[in-house]
């Protein structure tokens, strides 16, 4: 795999770099970006940095949650032009439209080195429908493309993909990281090879979890997406959220086989809302009672298998971490990871907020900025944003 990398570029001082990033990060009830959510953020400036230094002129393109193709005024990207200016120490230009006249006339203006934060792109309709003429009306505002958003790679949208048909294409240095650390985790990483994988629905990773039983040497399953299994397995849920259409899927799965683990117990409540359960065997779940976390035993059976791991990749809470009372097994695991001397990667939104809040991040050897891309890209898709820079 080569990688058309930003620093192959020439002559970058006082060109026009049109960069997309992840910016898509929780705004608080004070309609700010939190210390703890801006993980995303943070993990871009390297790349910002070297545009800074090599004196181009940054127009930086991002969305903010799913205002499909309408103004949203609580999802302009105002909070986030604050708080990147604040990581900076640097005064961002905010835009409040995306294209035309006036934004081309505020980079034309602008200084080598200074950055143009351009409003949501989604809130333009033909963002995510991959539309030409969106396509070359954004790339008018820049020389070259840069994609450092690897969580949105998977996403054949404008800004991602299609715009890379008309204007040379570049890695940012944030995901030339990620496809380093992510490629090659099945036949370069040393053994035990250890995959964890939950969150809520089997139907998004029951692919990734067929490739990982292919390669890994156990793979260890929580979350929601565990009471499918355990259905299908003839093991009593309740009412727990399952997808029983995916029941047959994974009926065509070694189930007995000692390769692939599932909760041994759990933590119940009787809804959603409840801020407390009880713990125990699953065998023992109540006909009106849902699984909302995996339980100390199950734990206990993971830390054991976990320990012997020379390389551990992780995808998805183990419980409704919403709740603190079910995040226990989440926050239990990320501790044992955090003890683990093996090469540890990890992925997923909700999971990297807990790693943060626990102040365990610096712990691991990758945490990866994608979910659902980390996701495609280890079940070997091509994403799309990677078309024209990864070969």
């Amino acid at each position: 795999m080569k990688i058309k990398s930003i620093r192959q570029a020439k002559k970058l001082k006082g060109r026009r770099v049109l960069l997309r990033v992840d910016f898509n990060v929780p705004i608080n009830k004070d309609g700010q970006v939190g210390k703890n959510e801006d993980y995303r953020l943070t993990q871009s400036l390297p790349t910002i940095k070297y545009l800074i230094k090599k004196k181009a002129k940054i127009v930086i393109m991002a969305h903010l949650g799913r205002p499909e193709g309408k103004k949203v005024e609580k999802l302009r990207l105002d909070p986030v032009a604050v708080r990147l200016s604040q990581l900076l120490c640097k005064s961002i230009y905010k835009s409040n439209i995306i294209i035309g006249k006036e934004v081309e006339q505020k980079i034309e203006q602008m200084k080598p080195g200074e950055i143009l934060l351009l409003e949501n792109v989604r809130f333009d309709r033909r963002e995510e429908r991959g539309n030409k003429v969106f396509a070359k009306q954004l790339a008018k505002l820049g020389d070259i493309f840069v994609n450092d958003g690897f969580a949105v790679s998977h996403r054949e949208h404008v800004s991602v993909a299609t715009i890379q048909h008309y204007l040379p294409s570049y890695a940012g240095l944030l995901l030339e990281r990620e496809l380093k650390n992510l490629s090659g985790i099945f036949e370069q990483q040393p053994k035990p090879l250890v995959a964890i994988i939950g969150g809520a629905k089997i139907s998004t990773k029951i692919k990734v979890i067929s490739r990982f039983l292919k390669h890994a040497d156990y793979v260890l399953l929580g979350g929601a997406l565990a009471n499918t299994v355990l259905k299908a397995m003839g093991v009593a849920v309740g009412k727990s959220l399952v997808e029983p259409k995916m029941i047959g899927e994974i009926r065509k799965i070694k189930l007995t086989d000692d390769q692939l683990r599932v909760p041994v117990d759990g933590i119940f409540a009787g809804s959603f809302k409840a801020i407390k359960g009880r713990i125990d065997a699953l065998g023992d779940i109540r006909k009106n009672e849902l699984i909302l976390d995996v339980g100390p035993e199950t734990i206990e059976l993971y830390r054991h298998i976990i320990n012997q791991a020379k390389t551990i990749v992780w995808n998805g809470p183990l419980g409704l971490i919403e709740t603190p009372f079910f995040a226990r097994g989440t926050k239990e695991l990320i501790k044992i990871l955090a003890q683990s001397k093996a090469k540890t990667i990890v992925g997923g939104g909700e999971t990297v907020q807990l790693i943060r809040a626990l102040g365990l991040e610096k712990k691991f050897t990758f945490i990866s900025t994608g979910g659902g891309a980390m996701l495609e890209y280890l079940e070997g898709r091509k994403l799309p944003g990677l078309k024209k820079i990864v070969y």
